[in-house]
């Protein structure tokens, strides 16, 4: 007798049961690649301009293969753009915000989902209004208060105006409606527990994946943020964006110097990705099983 294969039950009409396994179809997993090819182009092409001579990259037809310039760029744009304190202060400013946007986030949100008190909607009205601002507007009376306060070119100068945003609120206000439950919050007061040791055996529990998220989303954002720091910030104390703008400089700018900085500065996303992916992952289907 021959073993058979275990395959996927499935019921009439082709929808596998309980237990079973799915298996994507040959377009399916073409579909999947192709993104997935996009989606890793424009870093592969940063790599590849990032490892020529700026010669090479002005002929036509343009390099597609990785030449033997890397090392000697990527030691340029570190030395010439000083991306070691760049990676350092973006490293402090971005975590610094990420996590006061969280805490912030769903403490806010926590309020606005289950507490009751006064104007609370049209608090959160307003809350959600500013989201409508654009954050131009803001600059100039923001940067009179820094000058005034003498904080140019330090790093509080770019956490503190971004500690909490309006967009954190409403998503974990949103999300705590629902995954938290009214009971449990009244079984902790009954059992005496105070707001501090409610938020913490409490909200922040029911409140992680959607915390996992925002943190995601924050720490991306303050990154990448361009159009403060460049402000508020110069060459001697640089963000990793604002670090960017002094490579290349001359009549001709070096272009790959400039792709090897911004490779430099895209590297510990990735290594963040790749460390943390998981649990990331984890917490987001956490919180859609729950839900």
């Amino acid at each position: 007798m021959t073993a058979r294969r275990p395959t996927a039950s499935r019921r009439a009409g082709g929808t596998p049961r309980a237990g079973g396994v799915l298996r994507g179809s040959r377009i399916a997993y073409a579909v999947l690649i192709l993104f997935t090819a996009g989606s890793l182009f424009p870093l592969v092409w940063t790599a590849i301009t990032a490892s020529r001579t700026n010669t090479r990259l002005a002929q036509t037809p343009p390099p597609f293969w990785f030449g033997g310039r890397l090392f000697a760029n990527l030691e340029s744009a570190w030395s010439d753009g000083n991306m070691g304190l760049a990676l350092l202060n973006t490293t402090m400013v971005a975590g610094t915000i990420t996590l006061g946007t969280v805490l912030f986030s769903t403490i806010a949100g926590f309020a606005f989902a289950k507490l009751r008190f006064r104007l609370k909607n049209v608090l959160l009205m307003l809350t959600v209004a500013t989201m409508m601002v654009p954050p131009q507007l803001s600059v100039v009376p923001l940067f009179m208060m820094v000058a005034e306060l003498e904080w140019t070119n330090q790093l509080q100068t770019v956490i503190l105006p971004t500690l909490v945003s309006a967009f954190g609120v409403f998503f974990m206000r949103q999300y705590l409606t629902q995954a938290l439950p009214t009971e449990l919050i009244e079984a902790a007061r009954v059992d005496g527990a105070s707001s501090l040791r409610m938020l913490w055996h409490v909200v922040f529990p029911a409140a992680r994946p959607a915390m996992a998220v925002l943190a995601m989303l924050t720490f991306v954002q303050a990154w990448n943020d361009f159009f403060w720091p460049i402000i508020a910030l110069t060459q001697d104390n640089p963000t990793v964006q604002v670090a960017l703008t002094g490579l290349g400089r001359g009549y001709i700018p070096d272009q790959s110097v400039i792709m090897a900085g911004a490779l430099l500065g895209t590297l510990p996303l990735l290594l963040a990705f790749t460390l943390f992916g998981k649990q990331i992952v984890g917490g987001i289907m956490q919180g859609a099983v729950k839900g």
